[in-house]
């Protein structure tokens, strides 16, 4: 699949092949990536939102086998895309997006970013607030910072989902956190070995928070006033819950979080591999059980010169 993006700056190409650094990047820059599926209404604020947002070097959003005009309309809003054939679901969304934006920044297409900015498609002109999460991140005061939000009008939920991330969090870290389920991070790039690859689905953000906190990453809760569709309590809604309940038990079940460990210690971690790749001295994440860049439990599948990369065949049974 050819990148498809409003283009990379003049001289790019002359300056990845001098070794030097794309002319124009801000020091310190972030990467922002914005799984969508379906999302062709508020994509493109979203989109226009970040891109407004200081050090925002590029943003890319992945279509998860959008059947409306997610992909047009974010194309239209200054984003890359990549436009998956097929559904990933979430977390492998994430996945084939992070992979792509490796391969890029390997290749110094994309500038080797301080942080990465993971947000939900549906936020529109609220993502322009998301500076406030990135703060702690590029001071140096956390490695993963995750939006507190507040209390979504519409919202039709049980409680169900997010009762269980909770506890599964606190009985495997023995820290309760506040929102478990928010998808919009920020992550210190160097930080990415410890937290991939990332879990499948829905399961992401809470396999993320366990492992971060198992890995003695510097973990923050940021109160910013974001709002996003809520889900209500219709059918749709119903199925998207159980959905999500049963991806949250699932990483719970890998992550043996359901019971307290013994005496307060931490249940022992689950396994990856780190694959650090030299990029500008410094080392850069690469997926566990990965190609350079690839999917999760697939062979590394990517086009020459930091093109995104084609989707990859499904996953292995890792992580589910």
């Amino acid at each position: 699949m050819s990148p498809q993006g409003p283009g990379d700056a003049p001289g790019t190409e002359a300056a990845a092949a001098a070794g030097t650094e794309p002319e124009g990047e801000p020091a310190g820059s972030v990467l922002a990536l914005v799984p969508a599926r379906d999302e062709a209404e508020r994509v493109g604020t979203t989109v226009r939102a970040l891109r407004g947002l200081p050090g925002v070097a590029e943003v890319l959003v992945v279509s998860d086998g959008s059947t409306d005009a997610t992909a047009a309309r974010a194309l239209e809003a200054g984003a890359h895309c990549l436009d998956l054939p097929r559904s990933l679901g979430k977390g492998g969304a994430v996945n084939a997006g992070l992979a792509a934006l490796m391969g890029r920044v390997a290749e110094r297409i994309s500038p080797e970013p301080a942080v990465l900015l993971l947000a939900d498609a549906d936020l529109a002109d609220t993502a322009g607030r998301l500076g406030r999460l990135l703060d702690p991140v590029l001071d140096g005061d956390a490695d993963l910072a995750i939006a507190d939000l507040p209390a979504q009008q519409g919202a039709g939920g049980f409680g169900l989902a997010m009762g269980l991330a909770r506890r599964g969090i606190a009985n495997a870290t023995g820290r309760r956190m506040s929102e478990p389920l928010s998808g919009q991070r920020a992550v210190r790039w160097e930080a990415l070995p410890a937290l991939l690859p990332f879990a499948p689905d829905f399961g992401i953000e809470v396999a993320m928070t366990i492992d971060a906190l198992r890995a003695g990453l510097r973990v923050v809760e940021v109160e910013v006033d974001l709002h996003h569709n809520p889900t209500g309590k219709d059918l749709a809604g119903l199925l998207h819950r159980a959905r999500q309940a049963r991806a949250i038990a699932r990483v719970l079940t890998r992550r043996r979080a359901w019971r307290p460990a013994a005496n307060g210690a931490r249940h022992p971690a689950a396994t990856g591999t780190q694959r650090p790749t030299a990029s500008g001295g410094r080392a850069t994440a690469t997926p566990a059980d990965a190609g350079s860049p690839g999917w999760e439990g697939s062979p590394g599948t990517r086009g020459g010169a930091g093109e995104f990369p084609q989707p990859p065949d499904p996953p292995s049974t890792r992580d589910r």
